[in-house]
């Protein structure tokens, strides 16, 4: 333990010294770490950040149960459900593939331009597309969590006189979660910074605030400000995802 945090000191001081000797560094310090600047900030990016949590729970909740949902669809079998499946599929592939800047930008000023009646505001169009964004990841993760579930507790469970869908609820999908959780949490993860991405369609959140600081003071300190409150509400969940990991591995450990 001594010597693991002697080497960790002895690690941050040659990093410190290296970054601070660089010949650059006063113009790097007074362009991204203005304390003034920041302190000035922060009370803008911090309301700006309640707009990204609120978008972060509820999004989170919503991909979630999208993924689910499509996860299911991809492992119905036989050739009548082949349509939903070839649906499904394409649903995760295209989203996948697409970037996620994209597609914000397709539902923030795509759906408004078609002017129909009761178009949602850009906040919401924002986070439905962070939403299918991440559901077709979520969606991939859950679909291998079931397929990794031996055909035997299927079929055990429908001796037993179980319907393919009360099956599946109480027998193959708690089994599921439980050996995806590590990589669920891992999107989760993802999608707490990537809910930033938001300021593309115009709300002000944390970012957008720091934009405006920014401009206004032509300093990048505000970024900085923003990025430390993200990984402060980052660090929790890592933990937890850290927590799940290490639990997950040390069960398969014990079984084997």
């Amino acid at each position: 333990m001594l010597l693991a945090a002697l080497s960790t000191a002895v690690l941050g001081t040659l990093l410190g010294v290296l970054i601070t000797g660089a010949p650059g560094w006063q113009r790097v310090k007074q362009s991204f770490f203005r304390v003034d600047l920041g302190r000035k900030a922060l009370p803008a990016i911090l309301d700006g950040l309640w707009l990204n949590l609120r978008l972060f729970v509820v999004c989170a909740t919503c991909a979630v149960a999208l993924g689910l949902l499509i996860a299911v669809l991809r492992t119905l079998r036989g050739p009548v459900f082949f349509p939903v499946r070839a649906l499904a599929t394409g649903y995760t592939y295209t989203l996948r593939g697409l970037p996620l800047i994209i597609t914000i930008y397709l539902f923030a000023y795509g759906v408004p331009g078609l002017r129909l009646q009761g178009t949602p505001s850009v906040t919401v169009l924002g986070g439905a597309a962070i939403t299918i964004t991440y559901g077709a990841y979520i969606a991939e993760v859950l679909r291998g969590g079931i397929e990794s579930v031996h055909p035997s507790q299927m079929a055990a469970a429908r001796s037993l006189g179980l319907n393919y869908r009360r099956a599946m609820r109480h027998v193959v999908l708690p089994q599921a979660v439980r050996r995806a959780a590590p990589p669920l949490l891992n999107d989760v993860v993802s999608m707490q910074k990537d809910v930033g991405l938001i300021s593309l369609a115009g709300p002000v959140d944390a970012i957008r605030a720091a934009q405006i600081s920014q401009a206004g003071s032509y300093n990048f300190t505000p970024y900085i400000v923003a990025g430390v409150l993200f990984v402060l509400l980052a660090l929790p969940l890592i933990g937890i995802t850290d927590w799940v990991t290490l639990r997950a591995a040390r069960r398969q450990n014990a079984g084997t």
